[in-house]
């Protein structure tokens, strides 16, 4: 990753899976008690969703952090 364009992309995309993450975070707090099927579905999906993309910025990270650049990596059990 060279090319200032790559490193430029690469930062939008961990901006974006941050953002994601801090989206699904916050859908599974305003879901509240699970008392009906609808919250109990959406409450897993959102749960899905979030160790998805924290999975992906986990990887992500770790990719980063080989190629030469210091990066803090957190397990994505870690991230929530």
């Amino acid at each position: 990753m060279d090319d200032p364009c790559d490193c430029r992309t690469a930062r939008i995309r961990l901006a974006k899976l941050e953002s994601d993450i801090a989206y699904f975070q916050t859908r599974l707090q305003l879901i509240g008690e699970l008392n009906s099927t609808h919250r109990l579905a959406q409450h897993k999906v959102f749960k899905l969703l979030l160790k998805s993309a924290a999975r992906e910025l986990f990887n992500a990270r770790r990719r980063k952090s080989r190629g030469g650049k210091e990066d803090v990596l957190l397990s994505p059990e870690a991230m929530f």
